[in-house]
């Protein structure tokens, strides 16, 4: 059948690709080699048969062997009935038969053959000729595959030219191979050099010292390639390869030296990425974008962020990946790394991105790495958690807009969520460092507006013509407007942006509040609304007040959490809380029943928020106080300045010196006569009902000999009034400080006072020291009186002997 396929012209030979058409070069040469394997087979089976057929001989009827005798009767009837009937046949059939019988060559010729039945064989056949008379078949050559050349154009007309494409033969291949077996059998034979440690050692050194400047060498290269105005097509794309290639090396095979190369690798791409990523984020093309035509330039740029963002892209998931190995035990099957090995690595990915983080807000994959960062701040590691603590601290500080700051608090509820309330504290505390407050929200547009300077009116006249100054105050005034459209504008999208955030906020800290009350989070949710009360709607200030006292009588917080709460209702109350007629009377009442419940022990550290607490409920609510109240809170923090240690006592030495400016009646407790009837009782829970006018403050002339010295100048001058200039005034370091910073200022935390408690020389010496020197001088007489008579070896035979001598 002739042939139809159609021969691909020139230009279709032109637009294939060259893959396509190695691609099909393979497969042609594939099916040649397979057709010959095939001919080879059948060719060595049929060798084989020839060579049964040659090792058979004939045998004559008569030879055979007489059936055996004593089978089953069945069997002989069967044959019996099987066998030919003689008797019916004649005698000249019969003959015949016989005759034939002695030339049995009709039963064991070859039945191929045309030869006659009774020519008789030819002694000398050899086997050749034997084999030769074997039917074969004709050997397949493979198809040969032509070139198309180009076309000669003569007067006949255009003649195509053809070649053949040159095709290794079989033979050839299998030379080859054996060839190539023998060299990996010589390869495998040689016996591999066995290296002392320290050789070994030597090679792993020089190894990574060669990967070191590898490294080194790519991250300079693409750190100097020319700036993106003025590069070329071909310095991108060098650019884009070498970034390729340094991040094909986090895939290090070699197991000696691939641990500390995949983490310099992690390292130096992040550093990489840092400084070549540009400071807006790369958004995808779209179709039309795509087809429509570009400058030249604008092209290169394109594919030179394409290639930035897909190898970025592939960065971040292997930093990925990293991390889930880790948290999954996960081995590779290639065991280059050791499961041990896989923290490490885990650690250097999550601080990576941890600087990518905060380095790169603004860039793409942004918030694949929120995702990323936000769950193991719940993770068991102790140093992967504070990693990602101070990574999403450092976002929220810097964030001035609040994109990053939402995308970040919209994961932390969701996980909370997710987790039933089961994750640790510190995941809600980092709330506390959101940049939200009410200055920066209530800022007026000509502050947030850019300042821009113009030109003034003598130098308009000086430099300008009339027409020029026409045209010129015209655009100054279309600026100014733009100037503050804009101002408005970002005004407007920052206050969304935080309103947004903080609606968040507050409604993961009610939903703990409401079903996660005994929750290990409730500190931190209280702790968090003490902060941002004052920003919370009106409309839930009630029930929000009704849940915070109802958790201070349940007596299931601590002592610290009930004084969140008490903070947290006073900021409520001091904000926009002052429209509304309550009374939080309990609160004070609750905080005056536990302020002796804090010593010089583990709660010290509590008298921090007491003061933040008394700040609120009396400096910036002086006019709903009354003065019986003022005056019972003054009396009994007098009595705690001398319980708790010296910072502490600073602070509310401090806060009293407030109070007595605050409310001028204060000065009565400074008078030993009483005011009024009644005596004073300590022991009532109520401030108004306790009778505090009717005593005195008789601490402040203990606390004036307090070992320490800021303890001492605070007392006395409380006790003359608390003067503001005078001999009885404050220096301005410690007037112009608020308690807390006081409290902070003289902290004992490193075992240290401050200032430091000048040393007392004793006169004479203690008895404690005389009775020592006695006890060693009579020691070193038993020892000498001992050493002479017995040699001691121990403290054990020492105490021996002594009680030997004794008896």
């Amino acid at each position: 059948r002739k042939n139809t396929k159609r021969v691909p012209s020139f230009r279709k030979l032109l637009r294939t690709s060259k893959i396509k058409l190695d691609n099909k070069l393979k497969n042609k040469q594939y099916k040649q080699r397979s057709a010959a394997k095939k001919y080879r087979k059948e060719q060595k089976k049929l060798r084989e048969a020839v060579r049964d057929a040659i090792s058979r001989k004939p045998f004559p009827l008569e030879d055979c062997k007489k059936k055996q005798v004593g089978k089953s009767e069945k069997r002989e009837e069967e044959e019996e009935e099987d066998a030919l009937p003689l008797d019916m046949m004649d005698e000249d059939d019969l003959k015949l038969m016989e005759d034939l019988a002695q030339k049995a060559s009709f039963l064991t010729r070859d039945l191929s053959s045309d030869e006659p039945v009774h020519v008789k064989k030819r002694k000398h056949e050899s086997v050749i000729e034997k084999y030769e008379k074997v039917p074969r078949r004709m050997q397949t050559e493979p198809e040969k595959e032509l070139i198309h050349l180009l076309p000669i154009k003569d007067k006949g007309g255009i003649i195509p030219q053809t070649m053949e494409k040159p095709v290794l033969s079989v033979a050839q291949d299998e030379e080859e191979d054996t060839e190539e077996m023998e060299e990996v059998e010589d390869f495998s034979e040689d016996p591999l050099p066995v290296l002392t440690p320290e050789e070994m050692a030597a090679q792993r050194r020089q190894k990574l010292q060669g990967r070191k400047m590898h490294i080194a060498a790519l991250a300079s290269a693409i750190l100097s390639e020319p700036d993106s105005s003025v590069a070329d097509f071909a310095s991108f794309l060098n650019q884009i390869k070498k970034l390729k290639e340094l991040r094909a090396m986090l895939m290090e095979q070699d197991p000696n030296v691939a641990v500390i190369v995949r983490k310099l690798v992690m390292v130096s791409l992040m550093e990489v990425f840092k400084d070549i990523a540009p400071s807006y984020k790369i958004r995808p093309l779209t179709e039309a974008e795509k087809a429509t035509k570009v400058k030249k330039e604008t092209q290169k740029l394109r594919e030179f962020e394409e290639g930035l963002v897909s190898q970025y892209k592939f960065y971040l998931e292997n930093l990925e990946q990293t991390i889930k190995d880790w948290k999954q035990r996960k081995l590779k099957k290639s065991n280059v790394i050791s499961l041990k090995a896989y923290k490490g690595l885990a650690e250097v990915a999550v601080k990576c991105l941890c600087e990518l983080l905060v380095a790169l807000p603004h860039f793409n994959f942004h918030n694949n790495i929120i995702v990323l960062i936000v769950p193991l701040m719940n993770d068991a590691s102790k140093m992967i958690s504070e990693l990602c603590f101070e990574a999403v601290k450092k976002l929220f500080k810097q964030d001035k807009l609040g994109y990053a700051s939402l995308g970040v608090v919209k994961v932390i509820s969701g996980l909370v969520r997710g987790r039933n309330y089961a994750v640790r504290p510190e995941v809600l505390k980092v709330f506390l460092h959101l940049r939200i407050k009410e200055v920066e929200l209530q800022k007026d547009s000509e502050d947030i507006a850019p300042k821009k300077k113009f030109m003034t009116y003598k130098e308009k006249r000086k430099n300008l013509s009339r027409m020029q100054r026409k045209w010129k105050k015209a655009e100054e005034k279309l600026e100014r407007e733009l100037l503050e459209a804009e101002a408005s504008e970002s005004k407007e999208k920052k206050l969304k942006l935080h309103t947004e955030t903080l609606n968040i906020v507050f409604v993961t800290y009610f939903r703990i509040l409401k079903k996660a009350q005994k929750s290990p989070l409730l500190p931190a949710v209280l702790e968090g609304l003490a902060k941002f009360a004052h920003l919370i709607n009106v409309e839930f200030f009630d029930d929000l007040l009704i849940v915070l006292h109802s958790l201070i009588v349940s007596g299931g917080l601590s002592y610290r959490e009930s004084l969140h709460c008490i903070l947290s209702a006073f900021h409520i109350l001091s904000g926009q809380g002052d429209v509304l007629n309550i009374d939080p009377m309990k609160f004070y009442t609750h905080l005056y029943k536990t302020l002796f419940s804090l010593h010089a022990g583990g709660t010290n550290d509590d008298i921090g928020i007491v003061l933040q607490c008394l700040d609120v409920m009396f400096a910036k609510r002086r006019k709903q106080v009354s003065q019986q109240r003022a005056l019972a809170f003054l009396k009994r923090l007098s009595t705690l300045a001398l319980h708790v240690l010296p910072n502490s006592s600073v602070g509310i030495l401090a806060t009293n010196r407030v109070l007595m400016h605050t409310f001028p009646k204060m000065d009565l407790l400074l008078d030993n006569e009483s005011q009024g009837s009644g005596v004073y009782l300590p022991e009532v829970d109520e401030p108004e009902h306790c009778s505090a006018q009717n005593t005195a403050l008789w601490e402040l002339h203990l606390l004036q000999r307090h070992y320490h010295p800021t303890v001492q100048k605070f007392a006395a001058h409380l006790i003359v009034g608390a003067p503001t200039e005078g001999s009885g005034a404050l220096s301005l370091d410690l007037s112009q400080k608020p308690a807390t910073e006081l409290f902070e200022a003289y902290s004992m935390r490193g075992m240290t006072f401050n200032p430091p408690v000048a040393s007392v020389t004793p006169r004479r010496k203690d008895t404690f020291s005389q009775m020592d020197s006695f006890i060693d001088e009579e020691l070193n007489k038993q020892l000498q009186h001992h050493s002479s008579e017995t040699v001691v070896h121990s403290p054990l035979d020492f105490a021996k002997h002594l009680k030997e001598s004794s008896l």
